[in-house]
């Protein structure tokens, strides 16, 4: 799988961040989702877990979502009325955008289009890992470094919060919502994906290969039933 430029630029900076997170979960409890507490919570208008909340808090320009709340966040995505895992949305102007990605060097207008096409991404799926890290890029390139940290705390939040789920090995698996993210989460990591197969009981497993050194290589387990199960109860007619 080739990794777009920005991409791996932000790679870079953040998986010093993230491998501290990898390498220090003993530090924050590392469980399992109770999806059900978590529906009753974010879909309570009287919890201060309730998701419009949650919502506003995190496209707010401040940092004091605390951790269950990012947890609540993600995965009670899952029981809103417009979740959908299989969404693939095009604006004007993608290809346009999707080749800046790869350009050695950016104009400001540029880094104007990477961010306009974020933003209207943004709005319509606010987990989209990629568009997230396209506009802290952008962000940093116009010196815009105090709105670029805001962004880049909450991915490095909702990284945490994914794999907080378990420690993506066999016996627990990292639980996501897209199926995307099982990508996001090994990049952020330093590896590329080399292999993907689909195991019993809504599990993915992927073999990955250090992006430094091809000969190291690393499994990765993460749990999808849940995504499933959602999805087939929503979009029957993908799993016809």
């Amino acid at each position: 799988m080739r990794i777009k430029r920005i991409f791996l630029t932000l790679i870079t900076i953040l998986v010093a961040n993230i491998t501290i997170v990898a390498t220090a979960q003993d530090k924050f409890e590392v469980r399992k989702v109770d999806f059900n507490k978590i529906q009753e919570e974010t879909l309570n208008p009287y919890s201060k877990y309730y998701y419009p909340k949650l919502v506003r808090s995190f496209n707010s320009n401040d940092t004091i979502m605390n951790f269950e709340a990012y947890r609540d966040l993600y995965y009670g995505y899952l029981f809103q009325e417009d979740y959908n895992p299989f969404r693939t949305i095009e604006y004007e102007g993608k290809e346009e955008v999707e080749r800046l990605y790869y350009e050695q060097y950016l104009s400001r207008d540029d880094c104007n289009k990477i961010e306009n096409y974020a933003v209207r991404a943004l709005n319509d799926n606010m987990f989209d890992i990629d568009q997230i890290t396209y506009y802290i890029y952008a962000l940093k390139q116009k010196k815009k470094y105090a709105r670029a940290a805001v962004r880049q705390h909450r991915l490095e939040k909702l990284i945490a919060a994914i794999m907080s789920s378990g420690r993506g090995t066999e016996r627990e698996p990292w639980v996501v919502i897209f199926p995307e993210h099982e990508y996001s989460i090994i990049n952020f990591l330093g590896y590329v994906a080399a292999d993907h197969q689909e195991l019993n009981g809504g599990i993915d497993y992927i073999k990955a290969y250090d992006e430094n050194d091809k000969r190291k290589t690393k499994d990765f387990y993460f749990d999808v039933s849940r995504m499933l199960k959602e999805a087939a109860r929503k979009f029957p007619e993908y799993f016809e």
